[in-house]
């Protein structure tokens, strides 16, 4: 079992010896107890926004609610709209990148909001959407990562570099993130697709395979980190891996 300090994705989403193993895990910044962070005072429209955007990462994924059916099912037409899903657990989600057959126990890591992302990804930027799952883009590696479990781990990356369980942000980072979501409550699943499409241009740039795939996520935290300090940044949209987007 995983420490604070360094909470490992893989038990996270699974805890399955599944043939990701433990090649998929949280890049989170290892840090001591005791050591002191700041925090940042928030507008009572930040603190409000930030309240609902934990609201909705605490909400587990629940195979028993119709809402949540729906929105799997919703996500396999946005992703297949020419094949029929046979049932919600069936063989056909590891054309996806699930590591088996169920979905739900790979929500695990990142709950209800890493398929609202994954959704919001596949309905607001298509193109891109589809480039990834079908890795059409780049020259690829033999073994790549999986699409849709990297897209959980990728949710779960951003709650932990933007601090999103705190109660006040305690990097600049978080703060900044915070004015964008007062200004726009779709921030974080715009700022997911952004995410993800930077990882998978990493990717592509580093020629990466899936045992590099942690290396490459640090990669791409730390460079999106590097763009939310830009001093000419007044919107997500202004981020310059951004135009990665089609």
């Amino acid at each position: 079992m995983c420490d604070d300090a360094q909470i490992c994705f893989a038990e996270a989403v699974a805890g399955s010896a599944a043939w990701l193993g433990r090649g998929l895990s949280c890049v989170c910044a290892q840090r001591r107890e005791s050591d002191a962070r700041p925090s940042f005072d928030l507008t009572p429209s930040e603190e409000e926004c930030l309240q609902r955007l934990q609201i909705r990462i605490d909400i587990a994924y629940d195979s028993s609610i119709l809402e949540h059916q729906e929105a799997l099912r919703a996500l396999w037409n946005a992703a297949f709209p020419d094949e029929e899903l046979h049932g919600l657990i069936s063989e056909q989600w590891k054309e996806m990148g699930w590591q088996g057959k169920d979905p739900s126990t790979d929500f695990r890591g990142g709950g209800f909001i890493s398929l609202e992302n994954l959704l919001f990804f596949a309905r607001k930027f298509p193109k891109s959407f589809k480039d990834l799952l079908w890795k059409q883009e780049g020259n690829r590696s033999a073994w790549e990562y999986p699409f849709a479990v990297a897209g959980v781990n990728i949710t779960f990356m951003l709650i932990q570099m933007l601090d999103l369980e705190a109660v006040k942000p305690r990097t600049m980072v978080g703060a900044i993130f915070l004015k964008f979501l007062s200004e726009d409550e779709s921030a974080f699943d715009l700022l997911y697709c952004i995410a993800f499409k930077l990882m998978d241009h990493q990717w592509l740039a580093m020629r990466a395979s899936y045992m590099d795939f942690n290396t490459v996520m640090k990669t791409a935290r730390r460079q999106l980190e590097r763009e939310l300090l830009l001093e000419d940044i007044t919107r997500l949209e202004d981020l310059p891996s951004y135009s990665l987007l089609t």
